[in-house]
């Protein structure tokens, strides 16, 4: 006889909305304020950031829906057919790390190009290389926290 692990709740709350930019804040915190992450993110190829943004959706789905056998995504509420847990999840994720490089004016300390197109595609290359760290953490809360 097979025993069935309790399912979690369907509803998606502000609480847990709260979790993860908790655990985003906490994760992405370090990362945007290194110059190595910045001068890594100068070096990289736009085509680069895209791939680690996938992979970065690829985490956060896996750490929601698969690493924890509790939670299905088929059960939960959505929005245009994407799980809304799975939306805060992405919003906290690069929301978190955007804006901790911006209030502490990490893209004009650690980068010397007077063009602004340069300035806003290496912020966006430094974001991708943060929000792995942050999607962790974010992930990681909203699990470990939810009831």
């Amino acid at each position: 006889m097979r025993l069935r692990r309790p399912r979690r709740p369907q509803q998606f709350r502000l609480a847990d909305s709260a979790q993860q930019t908790v655990g985003g804040f906490l994760l992405a915190g370090p990362f945007v304020v290194t110059e190595e992450v910045w001068t890594l993110a100068e070096n990289m190829h736009v085509l680069q950031a895209l791939v680690i943004v996938a992979i970065v959706f690829g985490i956060g789905y896996a750490a929601l829906y698969k690493a924890d056998t509790t939670r299905d995504a088929d059960d939960e509420q959505e929005v245009v057919g994407v799980p809304l847990r799975f939306i805060s999840l992405m919003t906290v994720t690069f929301g978190s790390v955007t804006i901790l490089a911006l209030l502490f004016g990490a893209p004009s300390t650690f980068l010397e190009t007077e063009s602004a197109g340069k300035l806003a595609e290496t912020t966006f290359k430094a974001v991708s290389v943060g929000s792995v760290f942050s999607v962790v953490g974010a992930a990681t809360a909203d699990t470990i926290f939810a009831k």
